[in-house]
Formats: C-alpha cells, sequence, structure tokens
C-alpha cells in the first residue's frame, strides 16, 4: 500500500499503519505523508522506506507509482489525512487504477461523496471506509442475532457516543487534532456530529440492518467561540417503523469514548460497549446471558473476526486491523479470479455518502421548525 497522509506526529496514521501490518497481508511501499515534503521525508526515512518511494504529495505518488511496473507499484492507497483531503487523493488514486482505503468522513460534502459513490461504481475498484467500530467481533454477533431474529422485530434502538476531550476550547491552545476537527475548511459542515456522531449512525444500521429515514435533531455550540456543533441529540426513524435515540458529545466531561448501543426487538434486546468490547449482553424478561469473544457457539462472522483465545483483551487495533485484512482478502480474491466470502466485509463508499447525508439532515433539522427532516 502506498499512504497519503500520517506523518510521525499525527495520530491516526501509525493505527492504519500499525493495523495494515498486523495480519501479514500488506505492507506500506511507499507515502506521501505530509503537506511538507521535509515532514514526507523525516517520515519515510522513519519508516525505512526507500528515499524514490517518499513523495512531496499525492499527485506525484499516484502519477509516478502508475509508471511502476505490476508487482512493485503499490497496489492501493490508504488516505489518512484531515477530512478536508480526503476528495483529491481518492479521486485521482480511483482514476488511475488503484483501489482505496480511505478514513471516514468519505469527503467534505454531499457533492463529493456522490462524485466518490459513481467513480467507485463506474472503475470497479474496491472501496473501503474505515468505520473501524463494524470491526469488533461482538459487533458482528450483534449484527447475525439480529439478522437471525433472536431478538424479534427491531422496536427501540439507543445508540450513544459521549467524549469530554473538547470540554474547554483546546483548539487554541495547541492542541493539533482539535484545531482541525473544529475548523469548517478541514473538518466539514459537522463538528461532534461528523466526527463522532457519523460513528453512532453508521454503527446503528450496520447491527440492525436498518436504514434511518427521518431525523428530529438538536444541536448545541456550549463552548463559547467555537465554529461548529460540540452536542447533539437525535431522535431517529427507522426504514421499518423503528425509532431510536442517538446523543453524541464533545462537552461531557469525564468520558472517554463510550460508543455504545441498545437495541430492543419483541422478544429481546442486545447491549454493546466500545469500553467492553468483548462482551454482548442478551437480554430478555427472563434475565441476560452475557456473550463473550471466544466462546461458546458464535456466528461465523464474530469467530472468523476473533485473533486470540478467549479471556485476552481485543480492542480498537484489532477491530481496524479486520478492516484492512477484509479488505486484501477481496483483493486477493479479485486477483485469483474468485468471489470473497462476504463474511469479510467492510464499510462502503454508499456507507460514506449515507454519513454525510445524515450531517447534512441534522444539520437542516436543527434549523428547522419543522419537527422532522427526510434522510434520503
Amino acid at each position: 500500500m502506498g499512504m497519503v497522509g500520517g506523518s510521525l506526529e499525527a495520530f491516526i496514521g501509525g493505527v492504519h499503519r500499525r493495523a495494515a501490518i498486523m495480519d501479514g497481508e500488506i505492507e506500506l511501499v511507499c507515502g506521501a505523508f505530509s503537506s511538507s515534503p521535509e515532514k514526507s521525508k523525516e517520515t519515510g526515512k522513519a519508516l525505512y522506506l526507500p528515499e524514490n518511494r517518499v513523495y512531496k504529495d499525492y499527485e506525484e505518488m499516484i502519477l509516478k507509482e502508475k509508471q511502476l511496473p505490476l508487482g512493485e507499484r503499490m497496489d492501493f492507497v490508504a488516505i489518512v489525512t484531515p477530512n478536508h483531503v480526503h476528495f483529491g487523493p481518492t479521486k485521482l488514486a480511483l482514476e488511475n487504477g488503484f483501489h482505496v482505503v480511505c478514513d471516514k468522513p468519505i469527503t467534505l460534502n454531499e457533492e463529493q461523496a456522490e462524485e466518490i459513490v459513481e467513480l467507485v461504481a463506474k472503475t470497479g475498484l474496491i472501496f473501503c471506509l474505515t468505520h473501524n467500530y463494524t470491526g469488533y467481533p461482538m459487533v458482528k454477533e450483534a449484527r447475525h442475532m439480529i439478522a437471525s431474529g433472536a431478538i424479534g422485530k427491531i422496536r427501540k434502538v439507543i445508540v450513544e457516543y459521549p467524549q469530554g476531550w473538547l470540554a474547554t476550547m483546546v483548539e487554541t491552545a495547541g492542541n493539533k487534532q482539535a484545531a482541525w476537527r473544529t475548523d469548517p475548511s478541514k473538518s466539514g459542515a459537522g463538528g461532534g456530529l461528523g466526527d463522532i456522531g457519523t460513528h453512532a449512525e453508521n454503527l446503528a444500521e450496520y447491527i440492525t440492518g436498518l436504514k434511518i429515514t427521518q431525523l428530529c435533531a438538536d444541536l448545541t455550540i456550549f463552548v463559547e467561540g467555537r465554529l461548529l456543533d460540540d452536542d447533539a441529540n437525535i431522535l431517529l426513524r427507522f426504514d421499518s417503523g423503528a425509532k431510536g435515540i442517538l446523543q453524541n458529545s464533545q462537552i461531557a466531561n469525564g468520558e472517554e469514548n463510550d460508543l455504545n448501543i441498545r437495541v430492543y426487538g419483541e422478544t429481546g434486546g442486545l447491549q454493546w460497549k466500545q469500553l467492553e468490547p468483548n462482551t454482548l449482553i442478551h437480554k430478555t424478561n427472563q434475565g441476560a446471558r452475557i456473550i463473550r469473544t471466544g466462546v461458546g457457539n458464535l456466528s461465523k462472522a464474530a469467530q472468523v473476526h476473533t485473533r486470540i483465545p478467549a479471556g485476552h483483551p481485543e480492542g480498537y487495533f484489532e477491530a481496524f486491523a479486520n478492516l484492512y485484512r477484509n479488505f486484501a482478502f477481496q483483493l486477493r480474491a479479485r486477483w485469483e479470479g474468485k468471489t470473497a466470502d462476504p463474511v469479510y466485509d467492510f464499510p462502503s463508499a454508499e456507507d460514506g455518502l449515507r454519513g454525510i447525508k445524515f450531517v447534512n439532515a441534522a444539520l437542516a433539522s436543527d434549523k428547522s421548525d419543522k419537527k422532522w427532516t427526510d434522510l434520503i
């Protein structure tokens, strides 16, 4: 793989690199690691890449890599930049025949996202959006159980993503991550809504298999002087008739990354928390059953995404790695003229477009006097 973004000082680039190499399926061979050519060179040197495979920008990388022979050039591009630099390299990579793994969101706005979805369809290339929480084994088990009717027809979905790291104006105090995430020109129209609210939206749709059709949103900027929302409370309607609540916040003091979901059906409920990812709780009126990663008769989807024996913690890196491994399996299957097992799944460009539409619908709802806004 080649990488766009992810210099030594970037958090998410290191996450992607570790996840990509975890299964021995992927090797980093080149990169344009920063908008600064000097930082890109420094990063490439630290990663032991040859100087001629470290590029000053993504345009140079994609066009020069294309000129190399098959088997020597990169096979796909991993894009790990801030949001406003997702569209350009994704578009150029697809136009030049390279598959893409892209950090979320897919692009900065809906028009760009539509173009990428159309380009993926036109080229037939493989695209993965790293909504990494879909890679957890117990998320896969929850999805399987709901699809198998384990809790009956879904009635209610509650999904939450509280954080507390932006409870004060840290973006003006030298925090690089906070600075670009609260800047509309770099983050997009949604603040916390786009940053973590889309993870909650994606998790709710992935686990339930349902689609959000309408929402009613109340967004707030609690920190004076901030330009984008830092708190959201949203009512949801799903295509099956189920109802839901989504709340995300970056001003919830003391919270870490407590993404969690509860799904209630006619005969039972399921609960999963990212802070305790190896545990899924199946609830009925007769009591609760704790389901653990690697224990008992789990679905194939959960089993193939479990990496180590029961009782050994698996977490964020492993979930990320599952997406990269699944992407590699699909790529390998294509080269061999085979069809990859659909159990090795990952979020698509269409999922990315839905995330952008979710943000836009919530922003429109917050400004509207109408109770409900369509998500179409």
